[in-house]
C-alpha cells in the first residue's frame, strides 16, 4: 500500500521510496514498481530495471497525442455588415446582434436573414452559404481530422437598406379605404 510521508518512517518496513516535486511516497510490496514507474514516466525518465518505457506509459502518450490531433481544425464564421451600420440582424428567426456582427456556425446551407433599422425598410432575404472544396466528402476528413494546422472559413456579406419614404396623408387615406372595401367584401 502506498502512503505519503513527510520524510519520516511509519510503522512497517519501507521497501522503496519515490519522490516527486518534493513529496516522498513510500511503497511496499508490488506497489513499489508501479509508483516508481508512474513518477519516473511523469518526469520523462526511463524506469530503472529493464531500461525501457512501460507499455502503459506508451498507451497514455498515444491517447494524449490522439486527443490533440482529433480536435476540430476548421472554424466557420459568418460576418454580416450593413449600410447603414448598427442595424438589428436576425438569422433563421434568432436575433444575433447589431451589425457589423460576426457569428460562428456549424452547417452550410440556406440562412433566412432579416435586417431591421428604424427609418429604413425591413430587409428579408435568403443567404446561401456555399461550402468550400475542402469541406466536400472525402476531403473534409483530411481538413477536419488530419490537417495539422487550423483553417478559418469566413463568409462575409454586406446588405444595403433602403430608406423608408414618409407616408403622406392622402396615401394613408387611400390605404384605409382599400382596407375598408376588402373588409366589406369579406362580410358579404
Amino acid at each position: 500500500m502506498a502512503r505519503m510521508t513527510g520524510g519520516r518512517r511509519r510503522r512497517g518496513k519501507a521497501v522503496g521510496l519515490a519522490s516527486f516535486q518534493g513529496m516522498r511516497f513510500q511503497a511496499t510490496g508490488r506497489k513499489r514498481a508501479v509508483v516508481t514507474s508512474i513518477f519516473l514516466a511523469l518526469r520523462n525518465r526511463r524506469p530503472t530495471g529493464r531500461g525501457r518505457i512501460a507499455p502503459a506509459t506508451w498507451a497514455l502518450l498515444f491517447a494524449l497525442c490522439t486527443v490533440c490531433v482529433l480536435g476540430g481544425c476548421v472554424r466557420r464564421t459568418l460576418k454580416i455588415t450593413t449600410e447603414p451600420p448598427n442595424a438589428l440582424v436576425f438569422l433563421n428567426d434568432q436575433e444575433v446582434g447589431r451589425s457589423a456582427v460576426t457569428r460562428d456556425f456549424i452547417w452550410y446551407g440556406d440562412y433566412n436573414v432579416v435586417i431591421r433599422k428604424e427609418g429604413y425598410k425591413t430587409l428579408k432575404t435568403n443567404w446561401d452559404v456555399k461550402r468550400p472544396w475542402y469541406q466536400i466528402v472525402p476531403f473534409d476528413f483530411f481538413s477536419e481530422i488530419l490537417w495539422p494546422g487550423r483553417i478559418h472559413d469566413v463568409h462575409e456579406k454586406n446588405f444595403v437598406l433602403e430608406e423608408q419614404q414618409p407616408v403622406t396623408s392622402e396615401e394613408l387615406i387611400e390605404r384605409a379605404q382599400a382596407a375598408k372595401e376588402r373588409a366589406g367584401d369579406l362580410r358579404s
